[in-house]
């Protein structure tokens, strides 16, 4: 059992599981739109995440983002090194809007994470700016990268669907916001620092009214989408029900993090089997 584990919680610490979900928000995409999503941008969003998200938690921590103190964040880092060598062949597949989109989404990313600011300051540290930089980033990686790959047009329904995957990435991070109020600096202002752990569940209460709404915006919908958001939607009602500031120990990193693989799931077997329709 130590060495299960041990893997287990390497595979939450190394963002393994975050980017599971990444991926699983990018098929969600091509099932909803119904796109072909290329290969390649889906080992890229894959391993791109992996690296992306351990830079912005270890990288933040360690001198110049290259020395790190342990050596079990040294294991990490050499993984996400290879995770991110293995993003980068995939560039050389990627189309050129593809790669314009993701430059920005990059730039919107180091911001967030290097200390390019006076004082050494990050966009992170701007009160109130982080969950908002964290859900854009997220919603142009699983929404719109996979949009452009395909479309020529961003149409009604991207926008509506980008819009929601925005909401709920923001759905998802009141846990997290909660979960850190005891150790978050009072200069970031976070939510629970501003409004308190019941104004950020009310808060995020209305976000997940509002993300289950604007799904009857969408001009092409059907059952199966009613269906399938409104699993979701009493699934993260719940969720935000459950929060607490003294979280079990897998509850965000795990629970949290894996409703983006619920969505997948739910999305695939309704599909599969016509269960819903």
């Amino acid at each position: 059992m130590t060495i299960v584990k041990k893997i287990f919680n390497f595979y939450l610490d190394a963002s393994i599981h975050v980017a599971l979900g990444v991926f699983c928000l990018v098929h969600v995409t091509a099932l909803t739109l119904n796109i072909t999503v290329p290969q390649e941008l889906y080992f890229f969003i894959f391993f791109g995440a992996i690296s992306c998200y351990n830079f912005v938690k270890y990288g933040v921590e360690a001198e110049k983002y290259i020395l790190v103190a342990n050596t079990y964040q040294k294991i990490i880092q050499f993984f996400s090194f290879g995770c991110l060598l293995v993003a980068g062949y995939q560039l050389f597949f990627l189309t050129e809007r593809v790669f314009v989109g993701l430059l920005v989404l990059a730039a919107i990313t180091g911001l967030y994470a290097l200390p390019v600011l006076p004082k050494n300051k990050n966009f992170r540290s701007f009160s109130g700016l982080k969950i908002l930089i964290v859900a854009a980033v997220w919603a142009g990686t699983t929404v719109i990268l996979p949009v452009i790959s395909q479309l020529d047009v961003i149409s009604w329904n991207v926008k509506i669907e980008t819009v929601q995957r925005f909401l709920f990435v923001l759905i998802l991070l009141v846990p997290f916001e909660i979960r850190d109020l005891k150790y978050d600096s009072a200069s970031l202002k976070t939510l629970p620092q501003r409004v308190g752990v019941k104004g950020a569940k009310r808060i995020g209460y209305c976000w997940t009214v509002l993300f289950y709404a604007i799904t009857f915006l969408k001009t092409d919908l059907d059952i199966t989408h009613i269906m399938v958001k409104t699993i979701l939607f009493v699934v993260l009602m719940l969720m935000i029900f459950k929060t607490e500031l003294n979280q079990k120990k897998y509850f965000s990193s795990f629970w949290v993090e894996g409703i983006p693989l619920l969505w997948w799931v739910l999305f695939v077997i309704s599909i599969k089997y016509s269960i819903l329709h």
